[in-house]
């Protein structure tokens, strides 16, 4: 272990008074493993402490420390095992902000201008691109919204499912079923967007077929809402990249989706932007593309 994190943690554990203490587990990449409580008696631990030990790291360091994922040791009675992620790539992802900041402004102002109407028939496409660019690719999902225009809303399954089919959808069937679905949500739907973004995440994914976390994310993002990630294979590609996970995963359950999204917010934080902007300049970082 790099004798700075050791410092760093012998000093938490020095300066700690309620009597946590904290182990490090493991150090690679800009990974970094700890186990808080260990066999030490004393009170339970709290994020508090880990926001503790990341300032400190941040000290000793000189550069920022996220802890974005918690979970219980292998035997709970041993304390609570903490994942941080140390940030000191930002200056790369600054490069990105600055050189395509106006392109991303303007996507965002777009975004908003949908929220703002909240015109029926363009939310509920927004809510059928979303539906369409799971497993497919935004590029498709974006050529296939403007090709139907207003039959996501009138035509019969079997006509959806044939137009999808012909512009080359890889699952015009059951995208076309869970769309048409979709249309007997229209009131509920635009009641649900007077919850708070948590809230209506959680309703979208309980409540339309072919919406996950980050499809639900993704709608809601572009239709304004700014505090929610979508994390899709470019933005895990850029986490491995970074080396601040060790694979990039072929699914992601709601709980590891949440405790992906902490990082990212930690970063977004760092960088003074929101999530909604953050998605849009790692997608550019990724692809040279600023899509929606």
């Amino acid at each position: 272990m790099p004798k700075m994190t050791a410092e760093a943690i012998a000093r938490f554990n020095r300066l700690n008074s309620r009597g946590v203490s904290a182990v490090a587990l493991e150090e690679g990449g800009r990974r970094l493993v700890v186990l808080f409580g260990g066999s030490i008696s004393g009170d339970s631990f709290t994020s508090d402490d880990s926001e503790a030990l990341a300032a400190i790291l941040r000290e000793q360091h000189g550069v920022a420390y996220a802890a974005w994922d918690f979970s219980s040791s292998v035997r709970p009675d041993e304390g609570t095992v903490v994942k941080y992620a140390r940030l000191d790539f930002l200056g790369d992802l600054k490069r990105v902000i600055e050189s395509v900041r106006p392109e991303v402004q303007e996507r965002i102002r777009e975004f908003e201008a949908v929220g703002s109407r909240m015109d029926p028939d363009e939310i509920f496409s927004e809510l059928c691109f979303c539906i369409l660019t799971a497993n497919y690719t935004a590029e498709g999902g974006i050529r296939i919204q403007r090709l139907m225009g207003d039959q996501f809303k009138i035509s019969p399954v079997d006509e959806v499912a044939a137009c999808l089919r012909s512009a080359g959808h890889r699952f015009p069937n059951k995208r076309a079923e869970f769309i048409c679905a979709a249309r007997q949500l229209d009131g509920e739907l635009l009641r649900t967007l007077q919850m708070d973004d948590q809230s209506a995440r959680d309703w979208l994914v309980k409540h339309v077929k072919g919406i996950g976390c980050k499809e639900a994310s993704h709608f809601l993002r572009n239709i304004g809402r700014k505090d929610l990630a979508i994390i899709d294979r470019h933005i895990l590609r850029f986490l491995s990249r970074m080396g601040l996970i060790e694979v990039v995963p072929t699914s992601v359950t709601p709980k590891r989706y949440v405790s992906y999204e902490r990082l990212l917010r930690a970063i977004s934080s760092e960088l003074g932007i929101t999530l909604a902007e953050l998605d849009l300049y790692l997608w550019y970082f990724m692809t040279g593309k600023v899509l929606k």
